[in-house]
């Protein structure tokens, strides 16, 4: 009987002891971790962290603290990404601004120091005023217009809209500037009315600059097209002109802000690198997509997608 009680005793003491070590190895473990995540975190490392154990809960664990650090540094790179891009962004409007001001700025001290200015030349040199005073309004609503949009404060409800309609009124108000560039259009619609969700503000805005944007810089091309696609699903909007294109390496560059080469289309307005970065914002509202596709000389198109309402 004593020896039972004995081994019993003894068998207990040795559990605790295998406990007792586990937990010491399992709190090392622990501290390790604590004091690594901890230098990842304040060094910003893109390190994650690794332990050889065998206990399946510090495994899981580790599991979930690598993803979090992947999490942390997807959105430390994000925030590095933007904040470049805003400082960017913020130098050339900065450029912009000053350019256009600087030459309103001319104007005005030469209509008011020189007295020899007949009234026709400072009715023309008013005019000049007018027209870059309108180019900074232009580039200073753009700039809200997107600060707006990235930050959630721009709403834009959405709506059934018969998207045939908005098309044909959007080509139809470039009509005079097709003429005058000598431009053939290239227009397909369904005749049944096809509707999206979407908003017709936001709608309008999007097909005016892609469509300025192909008479801009597809012009030499002297063609204009438009067409309308759908499945049970979805709405296609093609805009596409047979223009100077856009480089392969710089197709995935247009949408982004202030990607402002001549090359990339992203000028409307005014060479602020926002229109088709706002282009993007306002679809992303909407729940649709763009992309573009190019082979210079041979075909440029600007394809929207938006959801279909069959209903």
């Amino acid at each position: 009987m004593m020896f039972v009680v004995m081994s019993v005793i003894f068998i207990l003491i040795t559990l605790n002891i295998i406990q007792y070590v586990q937990m010491k190895n399992r709190d090392k473990k622990l501290d390790y971790l604590a004091n690594k995540l901890g230098q990842i975190l304040e060094e910003d490392s893109m390190e994650q962290l690794l332990l050889m154990t065998d206990d399946k809960k510090l495994k899981a664990l580790l599991i979930e603290i690598n993803k979090l650090l992947d999490m942390h540094k997807g959105k430390i790179a994000k925030y590095n990404q933007s904040r470049q891009s805003m400082k960017k962004m913020l130098t050339n409007i900065s450029h912009d601004l000053k350019t256009p001001l600087t030459v309103v700025l001319g104007y005005i001290e030469t209509i008011q120091k020189d007295k020899t200015i007949d009234q026709k030349e400072q009715i023309r040199l008013l005019l000049q005023v007018h027209r870059k005073t309108i180019e900074i309004i232009d580039l200073m609503n753009a700039f809200f217009d997107l600060a707006r949009l990235e930050s959630g404060d721009k709403e834009i409800p959405l709506m059934k809209i018969n998207i045939n309609e908005i098309c044909k009124d959007n080509l139809l108000s470039f009509y005079d500037v097709v003429q005058t560039k000598g431009l053939k259009i290239d227009f397909q619609l369904p005749d049944n009315p096809i509707h999206v969700v979407g908003n017709k503000e936001a709608l309008d805005r999007v097909l005016h600059n892609l469509l300025s944007n192909a008479i801009q810089y597809g012009s030499d091309g002297k063609i204009l097209g438009l067409a309308l696609t759908f499945n049970e699903k979805h709405v296609c909007i093609d805009v596409w002109d047979r223009g100077k294109g856009i480089e392969e390496q710089k197709q995935d560059l247009v949408f982004e802000r202030m990607f402002t080469l001549e090359e990339s289309r992203n000028k409307a307005f005014h060479g602020s690198g926002l229109g088709l970065t706002i282009t993007k914002r306002l679809l992303e509202q909407m729940n649709g997509t763009i992309h573009v596709q190019s082979m210079p000389y041979q075909k440029t198109t600007f394809t929207v997608t938006l959801p279909r309402i069959t209903y």
